[in-house]
């Protein structure tokens, strides 16, 4: 897989750096393209795309860093072999989201004058990797969830903040990165409306309802009225700590609840699969619903559809197999 044209090129050590400007870069700042197409890409979006960057840098040069790899460099055939081989380790989707990174930053080089058009289109000029998977994940069922909320104590701010991010990922089918981006700002407390920013720097608009609305305000009394993040740390001695969370931590937390919970193992991801399951399920409008969860298309809100599926469990059971179990 590793080409010639590699062999003489100057990487950086392996290690890659902690922020987005690397210690050592194969050409100025200002000219790398992968700082430059990182650079234009949301916090989230940018550890997901450097994450695929490198894995791609690796195929091709174990040693690589991706902050400093010459993907400049790279012609169609590279690329081609580059989407082969993605294509066999990878499911379809995780496959051409690595694509794209590197079609962007292909495209930010000849923004920068390091590539000319014809090389940029012949580069970028593959197919997308063709297939789909079963999507992962599963819904959580209104046990599982009631479980989760008994186990947060709204007398206490670790408690309340707990059910109030609960209550916001699955009420209102939050991302956890769109969850820990919350200003108290963003929060209308009069109409419940609140303003998500979501993938691509697209607004939205969700409401927070219902028991979100009861576990959040049990929450703010605790979190108080100063400007800042919605959601805030609690160190072990029960204090407020006036910084935003990780996305990171609101994954570690989600994990410590369904333990404690007795509930099985389950992402924050899952909670807003689950809000928009239970939304279809109630009938709900399939538009309104990716309107909410900030969906690009109708046809990503349908994979969460869980109606189809009871039907083909439904269908399959028509079908008798007449088999025996022996007698024990």
């Amino acid at each position: 897989m590793r080409s010639g044209v590699f062999d003489s090129y100057p990487l950086a050590p392996s290690t890659p750096p902690a922020d987005l400007v690397p210690t050592h870069t194969l050409v100025a700042i200002e000219h790398n393209p992968v700082i430059v197409y990182l650079a234009g890409l949301a916090p989230g979006s940018r550890r997901t795309m450097r994450a695929a960057l490198r894995t791609i840098a690796t195929m091709i040069d174990p040693a690589a860093n991706e902050m400093a790899f010459p993907f400049h460099l790279l012609d169609h055939a590279h690329v081609s072999a580059i989407r082969s081989r993605l294509a066999e380790r990878h499911a379809p989707a995780t496959a051409n989201r690595m694509l794209a990174a590197l079609r962007g930053v292909i495209k930010a080089a000849f923004k920068l004058g390091l590539i000319d058009a014809d090389q940029r289109e012949r580069a970028c000029s593959i197919d997308p990797v063709r297939g789909s998977r079963v999507v992962k994940g599963r819904a959580l069922s209104q046990g599982e969830l009631r479980a989760l909320f008994e186990v947060c104590d709204p007398s206490s701010p670790s408690g309340a903040r707990n059910a109030g991010l609960i209550a916001i990922l699955y009420g209102c089918g939050l991302r956890r990165a769109e969850a820990v981006a919350l200003d108290l700002e963003h929060l209308d407390t009069t109409t419940g409306r609140l303003v998500v920013s979501g993938k691509g720097n697209k607004e939205r608009h969700v409401f927070v309802s219902n028991g979100s609305r009861d576990a959040l305000d049990a929450w703010l009394v605790h979190r108080g009225d100063q400007p800042g993040p919605l959601f805030l740390p609690v160190n072990k001695g029960a204090r407020v700590l006036h910084r935003r969370m990780t996305d990171q931590a609101v994954a570690e937390l989600v994990a410590r609840l369904a333990r404690k919970a007795s509930v099985a193992a389950f992402s924050p991801h899952d909670l807003r699969r689950s809000m928009i399951s239970d939304m279809l399920d109630a009938g709900a409008d399939i538009v309104a619903v990716q309107a909410l969860a900030g969906h690009s298309s109708p046809a990503i809100t349908a994979k969460y559809d869980r109606r189809g599926e009871r039907a083909r469990r439904k269908a399959a059971e028509l079908i008798h197999v007449p088999f025996v179990p022996p007698r024990r």
